[in-house]
């Protein structure tokens, strides 16, 4: 089974592990959203999280994003079909703590992915 990821907080796989740069806070990041997927599933992905920038207005964040933003995309593949749902992901990453301002390019409310708010949903989940 085949999951997407769309974020608008920056998730960059730059295998950086030490220091304090923009580089190692960009891969605290993509580790922390791979722990948490990790508390149900051992995902599966070949290809890094990329970014680019593109129209949200009808995209489904939250209502205070809007216009071009860098969008963060990941996909990545479960053994099992049974194991993981987007509500379960939705619960599990809900006021997940983050990293903010590296490349984003959206101000945050919370340092942190939300998922259930119609106003600051910054984090969408989908079959691919």
């Amino acid at each position: 089974m085949k999951f997407k990821v769309d974020t608008l907080l920056d998730i960059t796989e730059t295998n950086y592990r030490r220091g304090n740069s923009l580089e190692s806070k960009q891969q605290q990041n993509f580790l922390t959203f791979l722990q948490v997927l990790g508390l149900r599933v051992n995902p599966l992905y070949s290809t890094s999280p990329y970014s680019e920038m593109i129209m949200i207005d009808n995209y489904g964040f939250g209502k205070k994003f809007k216009n071009k933003q860098r969008v963060w995309t990941f996909e990545f593949e479960i053994e099992y079909g049974g194991g993981l749902t987007i509500d379960m992901l939705q619960d599990d990453f809900n006021y997940i703590p983050m990293i903010d301002s590296l490349d984003e390019t959206i101000n945050l409310s919370k340092s942190c992915f939300e998922t259930k708010c119609n106003n600051y949903t910054n984090i969408l989940f989908e079959f691919a």
